[in-house]
């Protein structure tokens, strides 16, 4: 039924199809077909996503061919609505008793804005909100977001007010009523219409482009990637044509990152830049912080990335004394026995032999070490070694230290890189969220959801040493609260 506006109206929503021709965003290079929008507002039982509900929703959708579209319903939010949110939009308990709930309304929800460009006022309120609120619902949702608060501070930075009602007052907005979901989603849709008229398309897509992320976005990467990007924790790598692992990266949210790594490429020196070359990304969730950590290290280990630091090579070296030896002797092992007390004598965890070598060369120099002693250099017995000459040799090697003096004095500079043995008689769990990451003798073994499905993974080959993990472990071991397995 038609109501005297000419909107028609069923169960709490209202539908409306306008002519609308606008400039629509569009994605670079490789697709040129504008992008559809939608202008949303919620009005809600209080400001914590978590906690709080929504009462109302406001979609006004402007699509491919240039049609707005608006929809809205109230929404019972199964809570009481405080007095203050019912002065304040007019939405009363009694107003919401018989609309649908959000768990009804979820799909048409979801289908609504599944793939549009997200347009809202303080974006992240409404956006955090509808995605805790589908979340709820077992659905995930992501979409690329535009903040007209900011959009507004952008293209008029000569004013100093930038809220909805300031908006309103300065570009002479029409409004029949505010704090109402689809009134204020009729603002923001008028606002866009006040830009078109006001700016070149060309400000406009920057300015959009800037906001939204894609101006940092590979011409060669397929722009609905952005689209997919997870706002949760996880860890990504970025993969070229031919199938290397070119960077692995991850964080509490892997769009915020992967935005953040392509804005630092490009003004990174030509040299070191590799946007370019992504042509695929690929998304692993994890459960947390410490499952991000984790995940990112046994990637890195993994694939090797050649553009990340310190992801080179696939094991570690480390010092330990030589069995036996008369002298204060070191020999470079490999780090893959780094279990039980063994890893009480090992000293320093190294990349590369390299690495190692000057390490110990450098401590060498400044603690007045010798280089004969310490198995670094080649020569008779009671001849200088080459750092004697230099005055950086206390004279062990000429007899003038005793060898028992030498090796304490080195025991006491390596104390600081001695590399301490597994805490535990065996393998562990951690839990984070609802999954549990199973440990062993400085290696990670895995996440699983279900503590029964812990035996099966100890059944698989253990993994190799790897450094970057032990660094995670040994910096977080001691604070998490590890359960030994049986």
């Amino acid at each position: 039924m038609a109501d005297a506006g000419g909107a028609w109206t069923a169960q709490g929503r209202q539908y409306r199809l306008l002519s609308f021709q606008a400039w629509r965003p569009e994605f670079p290079a490789m697709s040129s077909d504008p992008v559809p929008m939608v202008f949303v507002d919620l009005e809600t039982t209080g400001a914590l996503a978590s906690v709080d509900r929504i009462t109302e929703i406001g979609i006004v959708e402007l699509d491919a061919q240039g049609r707005l579209t608006e929809w809205s319903s109230l929404v019972n939010p199964q809570v009481p609505i405080p007095p203050f949110i019912q002065g304040l939009t007019g939405i009363s308990d009694a107003m919401v008793a018989d609309a649908p709930t959000f768990s009804e309304l979820a799909g048409e929800i979801e289908a609504r804005l599944q793939g549009r460009l997200f347009v809202a006022h303080n974006a992240r309120f409404d956006y955090g909100f509808l995605r805790q609120s589908l979340a709820r619902e077992q659905r995930v949702f992501n979409a690329t977001v535009l903040c007209t608060v900011k959009l507004s501070r952008r293209l008029y930075p000569q004013y100093a007010k930038h809220s909805l009602d300031a908006l309103i007052e300065r570009h002479s907005l029409a409004v029949p009523a505010r704090h109402r979901a689809l009134a204020d989603a009729q603002v923001l849709a008028q606002f866009w219409r006040v830009l078109e008229a006001s700016m070149s398309p060309a400000a406009l897509r920057e300015a959009v482009d800037e906001l939204t992320g894609r101006h940092v976005w590979p011409e060669q990467l397929a722009p609905q990637v952005l689209d997919t990007l997870p706002e949760a924790h996880g860890v990504y790598v970025m993969w070229d044509k031919d199938g290397q692992a070119l960077h692995v990266g991850g964080g509490t949210s892997v769009r915020q990152r992967v935005l953040a790594h392509f804005a630092a490429d490009r003004k990174a020196a030509p040299a070191r830049r590799h946007g370019h070359l992504v042509a695929r990304i690929e998304i692993h969730a994890a459960a947390g912080e410490l499952g991000v950590s984790l995940l990112e290290a046994r990637l890195r280990h993994q694939l090797a990335p050649v553009h990340n630091r310190g992801a080179h090579g696939h094991g570690a070296f480390t010092w330990r004394w030589v069995d036996g030896a008369s002298r204060a002797l070191l020999a470079l092992h490999p780090a893959g026995d780094l279990t039980g007390q063994d890893g009480e004598r090992a000293y320093g965890l190294y990349g590369t032999e390299r690495d190692a070598l000057k390490t110990l060369k450098d401590i060498a120099e400044n603690a007045q070490l010798c280089l004969r002693l310490l198995g670094l250099e080649q020569g008779g017995a009671h001849s200088a070694c080459k750092a004697w000459d230099k005055g950086q040799c206390s004279g062990a090697c000429l007899g003038h230290e005793s060898a028992e003096s030498h090796a304490e004095r080195l025991q006491r500079v390596l104390a600081d890189l001695r590399v301490p043995a597994w805490p535990h008689s065996g393998p562990v769990k951690v839990k984070e969220g609802g999954h549990w990451h199973v440990l062993d003798a400085w290696r990670y073994l895995g996440t699983v959801r279900d503590e029964a499905e812990v035996a099966a993974l100890l059944q698989r080959p253990m993994p190799g040493f790897d450094r970057h993990t032990y660094k995670v472990l040994a910096a977080g071991l001691p604070r998490w609260q590890a359960v030994a397995i049986a």
